[in-house]
């Protein structure tokens, strides 16, 4: 079953025992999710809300809140699902993603069928693991499209596959990947996204300020031991070095890491997006702004980043703002995560892009203690 324990998920190989018929993989990419019309709006908010990940509250309360909060907020969901067509482009995305890199291990040989797991809206992760069942899956690898580990999104889906791979009874070898904030691909392909456009912003006479934005989370999700803070800003400074390889010029490049997405009336960690968006006016800088959370477009890049965060630049007086596209199906980044899911198939632990823990021990949140404590 999916588990963080080390000896339930390893291979047990040995070069020593007579050669075997190549395994049945299944990769399980791990997104979000989104609703696919206008009528399941509601629903996906309310999975979402629903989730004790991301409000921590007893059942008895945590149910009714949610059936409370997605009733009143999917009338503006709806209408921001309207901009992008009336449904969540995250679901095209990531199938997207799931072709390329089907396409490449099958290219490498391997006999594997890529499966998607979505958080909160179809395809579940029940019909995940029936997928993974139905396909005959001899091994399985985890890869949450998430590039910094958070309980609220890897640790949450982890833990739905876990108890789903149990209910079902899957028998399968099960080796699941928790975070990769600074594997090659996503940091280069990141950094070949941003360069040309920091270039085009001195070429045009503007002095650029890379603002490196993630999803928020709050205070005391942080202060509870999750890790997503410190990988964030981990990614953030893989990016800069990547860039001064580029072009030593960079090395003085103002770079600022920040956060989106705010809701409720809790404490967020921080700084804001919003708020570097008019330090960024008031200094005369233009804004080049990068989301390092996400790596497939959905509502929160083309409708928060592409529409309200740029009107919202322009009222600040930011001349110059420019967007860089999520990683999406970039060749390096895509072929950095096949080669982190052969990684974690050969090794014998919950595995990271530096295969064992990469959290300073304070964070008690990252998986690996789990594992260890297993």
């Amino acid at each position: 079953m999916f588990a963080y324990n080390a000896g339930m998920t390893a291979l047990h190989a040995s070069s020593h025992r007579p050669a075997q018929k190549q395994s049945r993989r299944a990769i399980v990419l791990c997104n979000l999710g989104g609703a696919d019309g206008p009528e399941s709006v509601r629903g996906f908010l309310f999975n979402l809300f629903s989730d004790r990940s991301i409000l921590p509250f007893p059942a008895w309360l945590r149910i009714p809140l949610a059936a409370l909060i997605s009733t009143l907020r999917a009338p503006h969901t709806r209408k921001l699902y309207e901009k992008v067509g009336g449904r969540s482009i995250l679901m095209d995305e990531t199938r997207a993603q799931a072709a390329a890199l089907e396409t490449l291990a099958t290219e490498a040989g391997w006999d594997v069928k890529v499966i998607i797991a979505m958080n909160y809206w179809h395809p579940l992760p029940a019909e995940a693991v029936a997928d993974i069942r139905a396909w005959g899956a001899d091994e399985v690898i985890v890869l949450p499209l998430y590039p910094q580990f958070s309980t609220t999104t890897s640790g949450s889906i982890l833990e739905k596959l876990r108890a789903e791979a149990k209910h079902q009874g899957l028998t399968a070898k099960v080796h699941a990947l928790c975070c990769y904030p600074r594997l090659g691909g996503f940091i280069d392909g990141m950094a070949d996204l941003i360069a040309p456009a920091l270039t085009q912003t001195v070429a045009a006479g503007e002095r650029p300020r890379l603002l490196l934005s993630a999803h928020g989370l709050p205070e005391k999700t942080i202060a509870c031991g999750d890790p997503y803070q410190w990988q964030v800003e981990q990614t953030a400074s893989a990016i800069h070095q990547a860039l001064i390889a580029r072009d030593e010029r960079w090395r003085d490049l103002d770079v600022v890491v920040c956060y989106q997405s705010r809701v409720g009336p809790v404490a967020w960690i921080g700084p804001s997006t919003e708020s570097e968006i008019v330090r960024a006016g008031a200094d005369g800088c233009a804004v080049v702004l990068a989301p390092i959370a996400f790596v497939s477009e959905h509502l929160e890049t083309v409708v928060e980043l592409d529409d309200e965060l740029k009107r919202f630049a322009a009222q600040n007086g930011v001349r110059h703002y420019h967007r860089i596209a999520a990683i999406g199906r970039n060749a390096a980044f895509i072929g950095s995560l096949l080669t982190l899911a052969a990684a974690a198939r050969a090794g014998g632990h919950i595995c990271s892009d530096g295969g064992a823990r990469v959290c300073p021990g304070r964070f008690t949140a990252c998986p690996h203690q789990h594992s260890a404590a297993a």
